[in-house]
């Protein structure tokens, strides 16, 4: 058991580069892009992500993708335009039905019974509030967008990152092999 022991610590002796007295080590989690040679601020998607929700678009203005604006705002503007058009239906048709039940005959869907008005009344509310849901949706879905986008800005997009196809003769028959090489230089 001891012979065990003392083998582990000098395993785990040899892994720590202070053992060897190396000196000063850099610590693990670095701030400093090394192929880059940029600073990585790590609060830009949290800063995006606050931006898109105080301002819808605001967070991808802040990552420069300027051409995303229009693609939110129209997502955001068609869906709640139809969000009021099926809530002033809905309104409409449920107002037409609670005056048909007062005793009212003077309105513009007198020639509907009451069963078409009940169920214009619940086609126009169920699409309100989808419209409502989707609404919704593409608002988290510009948040998630300014985050995800602000992180891949920091993301490294260096030659030095690499993948082509590879040709490699076989050894027995001299034709050639097709694979896929990953390559990654270190600096």
């Amino acid at each position: 058991m001891l012979k065990y022991t003392f083998i582990l610590l000098l395993l785990f002796g040899l892994r720590n580069p202070l053992v060897f007295g190396q000196g000063k080590t850099e610590p693990i989690l670095s701030s400093k892009d090394t192929i880059k040679n940029q600073e990585i601020n790590p609060l830009a998607p949290a800063k995006a992500a606050f931006y898109s929700a105080i301002l819808p678009g605001l967070g991808q203005v802040y990552n420069k993708k300027y051409w995303k604006v229009p693609l939110v705002y129209g997502a955001l503007g068609t869906t709640l335009y139809f969000y009021s058009t099926n809530n002033s239906k809905y309104h409409e048709f449920r107002n037409a039905y609670k005056n048909r039940l007062a005793g009212i005959k003077n309105d513009k869907y007198s020639y509907l019974d009451d069963a078409r008005l009940i169920t214009a009344q619940k086609f126009y509310q169920r699409n309100r509030d989808l419209s409502l849901l989707l609404t919704v949706a593409f608002y988290v879905l510009n948040i998630i967008d300014a985050n995800v986008d602000a992180h891949l800005g920091q993301f490294n997009v260096n030659d030095n990152l690499s993948m082509r196809p590879d040709l490699n003769p076989r050894d027995l028959n001299s034709k050639p092999s097709i694979g896929l090489a990953f390559n990654y230089k270190f600096q």
